[in-house]
């Protein structure tokens, strides 16, 4: 069985964010990269299945910069057999790294029996590349997925929708499935896991080996800028009982005029 999961990597929650100098993207010298964390839950499922079936080989795909391989040295430690990176800009659009991954899939030789992802980066929130990937490799996909058994060449899934139902379905493999959380709990990379890591192979592939070009791109990203400062906050002193009345009837104009909350 041969398993792939797409990552991504995405700054830190704890980055602070600024523009490049052109502003067409965002300043990436000094940011710390993590694997995106929906995609650790993907990781950990993959693993589980491979688990199951130590036949299994477990191959995780990236699309983006090659000046740091973190994402796919993690999955690697965690337990992945093998890795595949496409040499990218860090902000192609959906479509585009959809494609370089399907290109990076069938590069690879094998034939994929699942492929799993997780639902969205946390750094575009597009939600996308999982079901144009399946789209474009003519596999059945379900995303959001916070259940999953696998039994006899098919995947029993439970996704989350609006209101907190869940809808189950049943699918087929090969598939594509976009990993949400509360689908396992991700383990951590050991000391030796680590070790190994540094050990296992990594393909490393242009945009150009995978067929994707320039032109297949949908969207391109300009004048990148930081949300305005909010404003300082106002304080009002309404510990004298005379001025309770005053300063209520300020702070209500503020909320109407200022604020337009009412």
């Amino acid at each position: 069985m041969n398993i792939f999961v797409c990552v991504k990597q995405v700054p830190d929650t704890e980055t602070k964010i600024t523009p490049n100098g052109d502003k067409s993207f965002i300043e990436t010298s000094s940011i710390k990269w993590i694997m995106n964390p929906y995609d650790e839950f993907a990781v950990e499922q993959a693993l589980l299945v491979k688990q199951a079936n130590s036949a299994a080989n477990v191959t995780v795909v990236r699309v983006g910069s090659a000046k740091d391989t973190e994402a796919l040295r993690t999955a690697m430690a965690m337990g992945a057999d093998e890795a595949i990176l496409v040499e990218a800009p860090d902000n192609l659009d959906s479509y585009s790294i959809a494609k370089a991954l399907k290109g990076a899939i069938e590069k690879s030789g094998k034939k994929p029996d699942m492929i799993l992802a997780g639902k969205q980066a946390i750094d575009d929130d597009a939600l996308q590349v999982p079901q144009v990937l399946g789209q474009m490799l003519n596999l059945p996909s379900v995303s959001v997925i916070v259940g999953f058994e696998l039994a006899s060449g098919k995947v029993n899934v439970k996704r989350e929708v609006e209101g907190g139902a869940l809808e189950v379905y049943e699918v087929t493999t090969p598939c594509v499935l976009a990993c949400n959380k509360g689908l396992n709990t991700p383990r951590y990379a050991s000391l030796p896991g680590i070790m190994k890591a540094k050990k296992k192979p990594m393909a490393q592939y242009s945009l150009s080996d995978v067929g994707v070009s320039d032109a297949d791109r949908r969207i391109k990203y300009s004048d990148f800028r930081l949300p305005p400062e909010k404003p300082a906050g106002k304080k009002f002193d309404a510990t004298d009982a005379a001025k309770q009345k005053e300063v209520v009837s300020q702070v209500v104009n503020l909320l109407r005029t200022e604020a337009k909350v009412l």
